[in-house]
């Protein structure tokens, strides 16, 4: 059913859910589950996540060069000089220019502001920078851009003009001559502050500013603005940020700007139920045509006029440009499904790179996007119109720092900049083929074990009758939902079609009507899904469970995700397998000694990986073999990796003593794999087994493989070929790679996952970690 690569389901994992949690939650028995699959485990840890009043945010100074920024700007109001806020034309660089504006006049500043247009491009162009000093301005302070400016920077320091940066976009290995640079990524990657966006990051600095000032109440006020950024650049909800969102939806929803209010009121929303939602999918595509179609500074003006009927004269172009917007997506879309249907060979590749003259550059970054949903792999789109630089826009799937792979390729770009799920760049229009084809190269590389699509996780299973919009309520208490935290996935099972309508100003989306076995009958919106394969006969349907008061009746409405066809199983008559005896020494105070006795009693084999004590006779999971008991010394990887060494073992008895290998933590397990590679250097001319590495670091092998190519970013170590589960090493050149930030954050990502199942394997009902055998008895 899907045109590239199907999408594997994870089925929900029993968690056990501890008594404080469920109590302190309450309500549905599936929001205190979930809650404890994703880590919350405690009720002062779910009270927070639940309730902003119950979060204690982090101090805006935890900000690097956040304290030197607030020094030099209170300098320049106590003097009087003017202060140029520099944002840029996105939704994020819109509203972080307001918040900074705003907060600079309420301390009395002389504040202008400048947005580049499109043609100008993101960034800080010297053009424009040397206007703007001509006019007098002393202090520059940028907003969601800067981190890359290397050259307008240093212009403006030989103009005695002091720059401050304030972005989130990916570092460069050398900084810019900043006054003062303010990026969350300078922070470690666990910090709650870490995954700001730019309006989070400048709400950060007006925030110290008003409290500096003895105005710390008004910063509240440029909450709504906040709410609106951090939800258009798809910014991660975890700590801070979904503080943030949380605390901006509320104040969103009783905002006093007449523009957002007449931007409701054309786009009929009512602002009493707004949610995260409505931003994305009705607001920021209209803010986003001002940067795309028109001028980006009239989104300011929109966000701080007190002339109402200014403010529904820009609304009502806002409209204009959406719709325009909208026809051009669809056309640009079409014309890109053309371009692969017309070449194959486009669609083979490990990235699409697409090119036309008359594609309008507003929104090729909007199709690459669908693009990248719909195949499965990164998207980029490029207008290159005759006689000018070609400028393109990327969308890139999780597993891919698309940023960091167009950064490998800098010697043909005139400009680029973005982070690891977006980008953009210029170039001239003649180089596109050899992009295309270095591109693929690295983001081949990139991607290298990670699946076309990401996993589904499945969150429960549930009936058509068992919907309601009183369930719908109870899991809505987890939102805000996005990226960290993704609304819950529910399955109901062997359903068929009963009726199908496109819908849509263009005929995009889909309505349908689904039935299940019992005769229940739901609607079903299929957003983009017009263009997609429906499913034959009976199947499975993940979805998000939302509620609707379309004409004023409120119902449940769901949100196709994903869909399996039921295969219809054969049935096979097998005899039942004889159940497995667990013995259960997980907390016993000597480990060690309880071994020792054991081994005197029984033929065992003992499974134990990492460091392991003198005296245990470990056997890693490739040595395993039948036998009769299994003694589970450390506590496997992952799930997989236990099922496997079960298959190896088919044991009538399992002993769990299930010790933590003390390997999931960054630098622990990056320090032990590279006294690894170091080893396999010295002694082995740098061959090595990936399940070898797998076995000595107590990991997964994809870990492995992704430390590894972290360790190879960095130059310490140069992988020369990585094959059939054997590797050949060679010393690194000591360079560091633009995918180094990407291959850091895949490994912590896997490291976490192993984590959280360490974690579970620890507390969970030792019967249900075993899996289901098939028939013990060997010959």
């Amino acid at each position: 059913m899907n045109p590239v690569a199907e999408i594997t389901w994870l089925d929900p994992q029993p968690t056990p859910v501890p008594e404080a949690l469920r109590e302190a939650v309450g309500g549905h028995p599936l929001v205190a589950r979930t809650l404890a699959r994703r880590g919350i485990l405690t009720a002062a840890q779910a009270r927070a996540f639940l309730d902003p009043n119950a979060y204690v945010p982090a101090p805006p100074d935890d900000l690097p060069d956040l304290s030197r920024a607030v020094e030099r700007i209170e300098t320049a109001i106590t003097r009087g000089e003017r202060v140029c806020v520099w944002g840029d034309f996105d939704v994020d660089g819109e509203t972080a220019t307001t918040v900074l504006v705003e907060a600079l006049r309420a301390r009395g500043a002389d504040v202008v502001y400048h947005i580049p247009g499109r043609r100008e491009s993101h960034g800080v162009h010297r053009p424009a920078l040397e206007r703007i000093i001509a006019d007098g301005t002393q202090l520059v302070i940028t907003c969601d851009t800067g981190s890359t400016a290397h050259q307008a920077i240093a212009y403006a320091r030989t103009q005695g003009v002091d720059v401050i940066v304030t972005d989130h976009h990916d570092l460069p290995s050398t900084l810019p001559p900043a006054y003062a640079l303010i990026n969350p990524k300078r922070l470690p990657v666990d910090h709650p502050l870490r995954e700001l966006p730019g309006v989070g990051t400048a709400y950060k600095l007006a925030e110290a500013l008003y409290e500096s000032g003895g105005l710390a109440a008004q910063a509240d006020r440029a909450l709504d603005l906040v709410a609106l950024g951090v939800v258009a650049d798809v910014a991660t909800l975890t700590g801070d940020v979904r503080y943030l969102l949380q605390k901006g939806l509320q104040v969103l929803r009783r905002t006093a700007r007449l523009g957002l209010q007449t931007l409701f009121q054309s786009a009929e929303l009512n602002p009493a139920g707004l949610t995260e939602d409505h931003i994305a999918f009705v607001l920021a595509p209209r803010l986003n045509s001002l940067g795309r179609l028109a001028e980006a500074v009239l989104a300011v003006e929109l966000f701080t006029t007190n002339d109402l009927t200014r403010a529904r004269t820009i609304a009502s172009e806002v409209e204009g440009l959406n719709s325009r917007r909208q026809l051009l997506t669809k056309q640009v879309l079409d014309a890109a499904l053309a371009q692969i249907a017309h070449d194959p060979t486009l669609r083979e590749a490990s990235v699409l790179v697409l090119a036309h003259p008359t594609w309008p550059a507003g929104v090729v970054g909007i199709v690459a996007g669908r693009l990248a949903e719909r195949f499965g792999k990164p998207a980029v789109l490029i207008s290159a119109p005759p006689g000018e630089l070609a400028r393109g826009s990327a969308r890139s799937v999780p597993g891919c720092d698309i940023h960091a792979a167009i950064a490998a390729q800098a010697r043909m770009l005139h400009r680029f900049g973005g982070h690891p799920m977006a980008a953009g760049f210029s170039i001239e229009p003649e180089r596109i083929p050899e992009f295309r084809a270095a591109l693929a190269r690295t983001v081949e590389a990139m991607t290298s074990g990670v699946p076309a699509r990401p996993p589904l996780q499945v969150d429960a299973y549930l009936s058509l009758a068992d919907l309601s919009l009183d369930l719908v309520a109870q899991l809505d208490r987890l939102a805000p939902f996005g990226p960290g935290n993704p609304p819950v996935c529910l399955v109901s099972r062997n359903l068929r079609i009963a009726s199908v309508a496109t819908i849509g100003r263009t005929g995009e989306h889909r309505k349908l009507v689904i039935e299940d076995e019992a005769g229940i009958t739901q609607v079903v919106l299929w957003w983009q899904g017009a263009n997609w394969p429906l499913p034959e006969g009976s199947f499975d349907l993940a979805y998000i469970a939302r509620a609707s008061d379309y004409r004023g009746q409120p119902e449940v409405q769901l949100e196709w995700l994903d869909a399996r066809e039921v295969e219809q199983p054969s049935v096979v008559v097998r005899e039942p397998a004889p159940a497995v005896e667990v013995v259960d020494y997980r907390r016993v105070p000597n480990p060690e000694e309880q071994l020792g006795r054991l081994l005197a009693a029984d033929n065992v084999q003992v499974w134990a990986e990492g460091e392991v004590p003198r005296g245990v006779p470990a056997l890693g999971r490739d040595a395993l073999s039948a036998g009769d008991v299994l003694v589970i010394w450390s506590t496997p990887p992952g799930a997989d990796e236990m099922r496997a060494a079960m298959e190896r073992v088919s044991p009538r008895k399992v002993i769990l003593f299930a010790v933590d290998p003390g390997l999931d933590e960054p630098a622990v397990f990056l320090r032990r794999l590279a006294g690894l590679v170091r080893h396999c250097l010295r002694a082995h001319e740098g061959r090595a087994s990936l399940s070898a590495l797998a076995i000595a670091t107590a990991q997964r092998q994809e870990t492995v493989q992704a430390g590894l190519h972290w360790l190879a970013t960095r130059g310490q170590v140069r992988i020369v070929e990585d094959e059939g589960g054997q590797v050949i090493l060679a010393p690194g050149d000591g360079q560091v790679s633009a995918a180094a930030d990407h291959w850091q954050r895949r490994v912590v990502a896997l490291l976490e996952e192993t984590a959280a199942y360490r974690a579970y394997f620890a507390r969970a009902d030792a019967t249900t970690l075993i899996p289901a055998q098939a028939d013990p008895a060997r010959s």
